[in-house]
């Protein structure tokens, strides 16, 4: 196995300089890491290149689900409900350990948005369309039975239920995750790599891109042949430095999720309700914790540094308070939080709810493709649609093969499928055991990393005493095999122990920077650098704006 490290992550961009690639790809969320493992796997001597963490943009702030699109039906967008739903089959049996089925409760009172009409017959239509297995079409439940499932739903009029499944996921993990595939496959990729310049021919024809390490300020030159632009919402920036930023452009959507304990909120069933203005909200139970969003709201700043505004929280604990009155969850008893931004294609006159998620790709006149829009579900297609333009446009000169993601289980992902993931965890959770973890401990680890625990178990027997083993051994995990550079990136995208474990955050912060300075041998100063930026994020995660 190639041993993605950030040790070894300077050296790997020295390296990129001497090579030429038959593709660059500018961005490391799930759009850009979809595109290199597409390609890599078909033959394409592959490069990409992230200007921060993997899915430190958009995907790692989403609602953490990788759904079929049932809103969808409402805009009558049928072609994306039955593609999305056969993607989102796909991705689970992919990484079953980074996806999980998750039964999704719509409950529906008089005067709302759904009846029981229109709840039965969109959900049948969502379960044709998406081609949903048998054993997860809807349900549709009494008045009684709906209480009997989630007792906290406002019960003043209430007439029931759909039960309808959707696929809740790590976001940042499954990025992570087919990251590490594609570099398995052959890919170099370095994160914390900025693309500031394009370096044109004489035909005015990008040959490639000069990259910045921003870890180390040096500059690199990669020849490419051809280039993608999947920054998300930076495609726009990017298109800007090309020249070619006309036509159609993006507009940012903003969303924001908040955190509860479970001793606040004692949410078991996920619940999709509606809002007094008409907008669906997703509450869902995780690790103990409940999580609420998502907003939905026009943004123009910067989206490196977004934040949750008191109007945001407002609408959160206000949808809250509408749907499960009995609760009185208060502004103290929000124990996190995220905000992020999805890039949507601009349509005049239509509010940030109403715009298509739909993604386009564009080509400039210098060769840059540009892919925007589009879901977290959907990013195995896109990546393939992609793939397939660079694979025609390269076809004079090389004959590369068709796609086979749709059959590739990613990074952890190696357990035989789906059916197969109840026996492995088991499997596993008894060898963590024999290692000396606690049960809770052992089947945390086993459906985090999937086929890759026998890595992190191995890290177990050299934990130092200044940090639990089951830290110490994620940590290593991700500095040696996942990249990560920064304690940013440990808390947040490796482990998401900022947003739905903050406390373990606070305990272990500067032990952790410790262990990370000694192994990169920081500067004092970049210690301290390190320190401050991680202090902002649980800021930005913990405090109202």
């Amino acid at each position: 196995m190639v041993q993605f490290s950030a040790v070894e992550r300077s050296a790997t961009l020295d390296a990129m300089e001497k090579e030429y690639f038959d593709l660059l790809v500018i961005g490391g969320g799930i759009t850009g890491a979809g595109i290199a493992l597409d390609a890599v796997t078909r033959g394409l001597k592959v490069a990409l290149v992230e200007m921060q963490d993997f899915a430190s943009g958009t995907s790692s702030r989403s609602t953490k689900l990788v759904h079929g699109g049932l809103r969808y039906l409402k805009q009558f967008e049928i072609k994306e409900v039955a593609e999305l739903g056969k993607e989102r089959a796909i991705v689970y049996e992919n990484g079953p350990h980074v996806t999980t089925p998750e039964w999704m409760l719509l409950p529906f009172h008089k005067g709302g948005t759904f009846g029981k009409v229109s709840t039965s017959f969109g959900l049948r239509v969502y379960d044709f369309l998406a081609g949903v297995k048998k054993a997860e079409r809807r349900k549709m439940l009494s008045k009684e039975e709906t209480i009997r499932k989630a007792p906290l739903v406002k019960k003043e009029g209430l007439l029931g239920g759909g039960l309808y499944v959707e696929y809740r996921t790590d976001d940042a993990r499954l990025t992570i995750e087919v990251i590490k595939s594609a570099a398995e496959k052959g890919a170099s990729i370095v994160n914390y790599a900025k693309a500031d310049k394009f370096i044109y021919n004489d035909q005015k024809k990008i040959t490639g891109v000069s990259i910045e390490d921003l870890l180390t300020g040096k500059n690199v030159q990669i020849q490419a042949n051809k280039v993608v632009n999947a920054t998300g919402p930076w495609v726009d920036d990017l298109r800007s430095v090309d020249g070619s930023k006309s036509n159609k452009s993006l507009i940012l959507s903003k969303g924001v999720h908040l955190v509860f304990d479970q001793s606040i909120f004692p949410l078991h069933q996920a619940v999709y309700f509606d809002t007094p203005d008409g907008r669906m909200v997703f509450a869902i139970p995780r690790d103990g914790k409940a999580y609420v969003g998502t907003t939905d709201t026009f943004y123009k700043g910067d989206p490196k540094d977004m934040s949750i505004s008191k109007e945001d929280r407002e609408y959160v604990l206000n949808a809250i308070q509408y749907m499960f009155p009995e609760l009185n969850v208060l502004e103290k008893d929000i124990e996190s939080g995220w905000a992020g931004v999805r890039p949507l294609i601009h349509e005049d006159g239509k509010n940030p709810s109403e715009i298509s998620r739909k993604d386009e790709v564009w080509e400039s006149e210098s060769g840059l493709i540009t892919i925007a829009g589009g879901k977290l579900t959907g990013y195995r297609k896109m990546a393939e649609n992609v793939v397939n333009m660079v694979v025609q446009k390269l076809s004079t000169e090389h004959k590369f093969g068709p796609s086979i993601t749709k059959k590739l289980p990613i990074s952890g992902g190696n357990i035989g499928g789906s059916s197969k993931m109840e026996q492995f965890i088991r499997e596993k959770v008894k060898q963590g055991q024999s290692s000396g973890l606690a049960e809770k401990e052992a089947t945390q680890l086993v459906k985090l990393y999937g086929s890759n625990v026998d890595t992190v178990f191995s890290y177990l027997p050299k934990a130092e005493q200044n940090l639990p083993r089951v830290l110490y051994a994620q940590l290593m995990y991700a500095i040696h095999h996942e990249m990560a550079a920064k304690p940013v990136d440990f808390f947040i995208r490796r482990t998401g122990q900022l947003l739905f474990n903050i406390t373990a955050v606070y305990e272990w912060k500067d032990k952790v920077i410790s262990e990370m300075a000694s192994i990169f041998n920081w500067t004092d100063e970049q210690k301290t650098a390190y320190n401050q930026e991680l202090e902002q994020e649980i800021t930005h995660a913990t405090t109202v704006r």
